[in-house]
């Protein structure tokens, strides 16, 4: 995880090195954003719901409904007022985050007042996951290895949701996931082909009784599954 003034690219701290290549490039859709990880919804049925026992209450007391109107527009100016603030967070996170894909590895950058990227390469994702919403919008998850770790503090919404310990970064709420989960399968398969083939080449150059090297060179040892998981 690292902080940065200046952006060369678009959505990367740095310029990418020769030979290495952006396969995609996007960011959550603040819309989606919105009811999913700021909850937009379960707040206006809240108010609504407020609002409601409110009416209940002043009518059994004998009031009019001008007394009604009166007592209820305080919980409504309430309802707007906090609603707005979570569509304008969402809207803001939307805006300042980027979610990039290369050949070699994934970068998400994040951060309103304070830019940040971090930067995950293939060879630390164990799986990546899929989950697909009803309007074509979704999340994929990343499951790192035991040895690696992310804060889930620092890197939310950009996490998968109540993962606390063992957080898991996640690309979150983009459109056309099915698309997007394609592109990083294929990438993460071609990773694991040229990882073999640079295996190979060790193991047929090295020296045949140095059998640790070639165990710990082989990537086929990994568990690793590069296909997106079906949507739930």
């Amino acid at each position: 995880m690292s902080e940065f003034d200046v952006e060369p690219v678009h959505g990367l701290p740095e310029n990418l090195p020769g030979g290495e290549v952006l396969r995609w490039q996007g960011a959550p859709r603040w819309g989606a954003l919105a009811v999913r990880a700021f909850h937009i919804r379960k707040v206006a049925l809240y108010f609504g719901f407020l609002i409601l026992f409110r009416i209940g209450y002043v009518l059994s007391a004998g009031d009019s409904w001008s007394m009604v109107l009166l007592s209820t527009t305080w919980l409504a100016s309430l309802a707007a007022i906090a609603m707005g603030i979570l569509a304008i967070l969402a809207w803001l996170y939307s805006r300042s985050t980027v979610y990039s894909i290369t050949d070699r590895r994934i970068v998400i950058r994040f951060g309103i007042a304070i830019p940040m990227a971090v930067n995950i390469p293939f060879k630390v994702i164990e799986s990546a996951g899929m989950r697909r919403y009803g309007d074509g919008i979704g999340d994929i998850p990343l499951v790192l290895g035991s040895s690696q770790s992310v804060n889930y503090l620092i890197m939310w919404p950009n996490v998968r949701p109540w993962r606390f310990f063992n957080a898991q970064p996640m690309l979150r709420c983009i459109a056309d996931v099915d698309a997007v989960a394609g592109i990083l399968a294929t990438a993460l398969r071609e990773a694991v082909a040229c990882e073999s083939e640079a295996s190979d080449v060790n193991e047929s150059t090295a020296d045949p009784s140095d059998s640790q090297s070639d165990l710990a060179a082989n990537p086929a040892t990994r568990q690793f599954n590069p296909d997106p998981m079906p949507s739930r």
